[in-house]
């Protein structure tokens, strides 16, 4: 019999700091765990069912793990699949039903900032220590990868990477390869966001149609893209703030020719340089949702600014991954 009553495990979330996009057309990107976390707390149920409350979302339901069904209690349809990625998780640590599974989120939902993988992350690490089995942070990072894979139809390894061991990372041309980048000085950055979500796979879709519709076009931008991320690696770590300003404003301007930003995004970009962002841009996927504004020596008065008619917040690099909060 299992000893352990209940564990508690949380996840950092992400931010893509340059390459969105242009990384679904194996491009580099590069991204960074950021200090908002998603906590997961898994303790045993007398009744032998599973039950998932997601506080924050006011989303709830039970879980059948030896049938992989989801019996939907409560909360906006919509937000339902965020119970698949439990569901799934659970399955692939061989847990067996009779959980009570309670997910705080500290993490603005639809913001781009990873909340669905640090769900992942944090439930595979949780479920792993309740039922006494062993997992290497690589070997979490992968599980919930395939996680995000059965759920979406398809992910980039970024924000589970992120998720399960922090930091801030490189990924290589065609995903080949994931450089934790060695950065030593302070990345003062502010997420704007709106209360307008994007839709993630539309706006891919709609790339994708210009990207074929217009290849000459397209391909030199998304050129332009990798090469403005491999410039942004060097500026990171040698601390040229100069450069990274520069080089968020280029690419934000080449992600407003792809067609993914709007009126909302565009105030806040602006807006953020206005009152002394060195540099500011859509991050994720846009459509709706966040922009990152790098400002050295201006983090308060960017804040106040776009908090007069949008939402914003300070972030700070997380070096920690995911990890165990409590245990009994």
């Amino acid at each position: 019999m299992l000893n352990t009553k209940h564990v508690t495990t949380s996840a950092p979330g992400k931010t893509i700091l340059f390459g969105e996009h242009a990384v679904v057309y194996g491009k580099p990107a590069i991204a960074a765990a950021v200090d908002r976390r998603v906590y997961v707390k898994i303790e045993k149920r007398e009744d032998n069912r599973t039950h998932v409350n997601v506080e924050e979302l006011g989303v709830s339901g039970f879980l059948n793990l030896e049938r992989g069904l989801i019996e939907f209690d409560n909360g906006e349809y919509e937000k339902k699949n965020i119970l698949e990625y439990v569901l799934k998780s659970l399955i692939k640590t061989n847990t067996n039903d009779g959980l009570e599974v309670t997910i705080n989120i500290d993490i603005p939902i639809g913001a781009g900032l990873g909340s669905s993988a640090a769900i992942t992350v944090a439930t595979i690490l949780s479920s792993s220590i309740y039922n006494n089995i062993h997992l290497t942070r690589d070997e979490i990072a992968k599980l919930a990868y395939q996680v995000e894979l059965e759920v979406q139809g398809a992910a980039s390894p970024i924000d589970t990477t992120l998720s399960t061991h922090g930091g801030v990372i490189y990924l290589s041309k065609n995903a080949e390869e994931i450089i934790t980048l060695d950065i030593n000085t302070e990345i003062p950055i502010i997420i704007g966001y709106t209360s307008k979500r994007g839709n993630t796979g539309k706006l891919v879709e709609t790339v994708k149609l210009k990207v074929e519709k217009y290849p000459q076009i397209m391909n030199p931008i998304l050129n332009s893209m990798e090469s403005i991320t491999n410039h942004a690696r060097e500026a990171l770590v040698n601390g040229d703030q100069q450069k990274i300003g520069e080089l968020m404003n280029i690419n934000h301007g080449l992600l407003d020719s792809l067609g993914v930003n709007t009126e909302e995004l565009s105030k806040m970009v602006y807006f953020a340089r206005k009152t002394g962002a060195l540099g500011s841009k859509i991050t994720g996927a846009g459509g709706g949702g966040s922009i990152i504004a790098y400002c050295p020596g201006r983090v308060e008065e960017v804040i106040s600014c776009i908090n007069k008619f949008e939402n914003a917040f300070k972030i700070n690099i997380s070096i920690e991954g995911v990890r165990l909060e409590s245990k009994e």
